[in-house]
């Protein structure tokens, strides 16, 4: 047996960060995964896709705005296949970088499916080879979630399938059915879009990305019919089936039942917490309704010495929040100076075309909770960089309190806009007010400027709308 101070349960951007944090700070450290490296995120989620994004805006371009550009061709050709390529090459070289830290910061990495079986104490048990029992003084769960779909529709991993499938296939449909308008949904319909494949979306609810506000779902929505991508929102799917041709998804909407025929159908609704198998019913650790694990401010759960980070808590489910997440259950864990994270002001991004980036409230949000609001917003359309690149719809809003100019919240449409976040959750983290956003002085000509026209226009000093 193995003894450890922290022995982490997953090693996705949560768990492999509050290991190097734990070693960090001078703790003996290991890491259990059952799968690999860097979790879905870095092998078949977050960096994958966004190779994938960066080929699709270029296919796009060509494709569709040649002339406008000067370009022209005889016979263009688009080979997804080197697309995808490049995207495993991306990923493995990260995976390969998490690895390479492991050795660095001296921490011991184990393979296989973990179970608790005391408070302290884990069983590994690898593909292949005997089980291994390791202890540890704290135990940080970072196990992530899980794709869910629809009671009724089987995914085949063939012509019904959820975003792993999805992400590994080398070749393109010619038509696809996707459930769901949440940011995988948008994303995988960018990329199949771009490359001339034949999209509709179906989402149940008002609009599409429906955690953003109705301005931001209604602006992609848009973008999206002016792209050719079908968008049927207000719509349930009752059921899906499969035949030799591809698939038929039967959808109701708000003028009666209709269906979709597309060679593949993608579901993409949603997530559960992978919370099961993890023998935490055995050792008393708490989870709420859904099967998320509970934990408090510090990170951890009932069980002292048990801590829980990422998807499985339930709390945002996002990378960079599972990354904040593990750096402070590692410091709480090590009694050494740390922060309280707020989940509503954590920052959050859609990368499909154009780009979604949004921290905070809405307006509508801020005035439930009693604020008196002004709201700022300021179009790309209207803004030099914008203009240049040939990318300017969409447009940045920010939400302040009338009262003291303080930051609220903000949602952005646009090119690059997920770059734009930081000056804003900076601002807001540390007190700073739309006044001294608008007093920063930005470079010209630069897509940033959107934040300090939308800053002075919640003053009621715009300069150039």
């Amino acid at each position: 047996m193995t003894d450890y101070d922290v022995l982490v349960i997953g090693a996705g951007p949560g768990g492999y960060v509050a290991a190097i944090r734990s070693a960090q700070l001078g703790m003996k450290t290991a890491i259990v995964e059952k799968r690999f490296l860097g979790g879905v995120c870095l092998n078949i989620g977050c960096i994958p896709s966004k190779a994938l994004l960066r080929n699709a805006d270029i296919a796009h371009t060509l494709r569709e705005r040649g002339k406008e550009f000067g370009f022209s061709f005889e016979n263009l050709e688009l080979d997804y296949s080197v697309a995808y390529k490049r995207s495993r090459k991306v990923s493995d070289r990260l995976v390969r970088g998490v690895g390479f830290l492991m050795q660095k910061n001296k921490i011991d990495v184990h393979m296989g499916a973990a179970k608790l079986t005391v408070k302290d104490t884990v069983e590994v048990t690898p593909e292949e080879g005997e089980k291994e029992t390791l202890k540890a003084k704290n135990i940080i769960l970072a196990t992530g979630s899980h794709p869910f779909t629809i009671p009724g529709v089987e995914l085949d991993d063939e012509k019904v399938v959820d975003y792993e499938t999805a992400i590994l296939r080398e070749e393109l449909p010619q038509s696809a059915a996707i459930i769901g308008g949440g940011a995988i949904g948008v994303e995988f319909a960018t990329v199949w879009n771009a490359y001339g494949v034949d999209v509709t979306i179906i989402e149940m609810l008002d609009h599409l990305l429906p955690v953003e506000g109705d301005a931001v779902g209604k602006e992609i929505e848009k973008a999206y019919k002016k792209r050719g991508i079908n968008v049927m929102t207000k719509s349930k799917v009752k059921g899906v089936k499969t035949s030799k041709k591809g698939t038929q998804v039967t959808v109701e909407t708000e003028d009666g039942e209709e269906t979709v025929d597309a060679d593949l159908t993608l579901v993409a609704i949603g997530f559960k917490p992978n919370s099961q198998g993890l023998g935490l019913e055995d050792v008393g650790v708490a989870l709420d309704k859904r099967g998320y694990i509970e934990i408090d401010e510090r990170m951890a759960t009932n069980v002292d010495g048990i801590w829980a980070i990422g998807d499985v808590t339930g709390k945002l489910l996002l990378a960079h929040v599972a990354s904040a997440m593990g750096v402070v259950a590692a410091e709480n864990l090590a009694g050494v100076e740390t922060v309280t994270l707020d989940y509503d002001m954590m920052p959050r991004a859609t990368y499909c075309h154009p780009q979604t980036a949004s921290f905070g409230y809405t307006e509508a949000q801020a005035k439930e909770k009693g604020y008196d609001v002004e709201v700022g917003e300021f179009p790309f359309k209207a803004n030099g960089k914008a203009l240049g690149l040939g990318d300017y719809q969409g447009f940045v809003k920010v939400v302040i309190d009338k009262k003291y100019g303080e930051i609220l919240g903000a949602q952005m449409v646009g090119p690059d806009v997920s770059e734009l976040l930081p000056e804003l959750t900076l601002a807001q983290r540390f007190e700073l007010t739309a006044h001294e956003v608008a007093r920063n002085v930005h470079a010209h000509p630069t897509l940033s400027e959107t934040l300090m026209e939308a800053a002075e226009a919640a003053l009621g000093k715009a300069i150039h709308i």
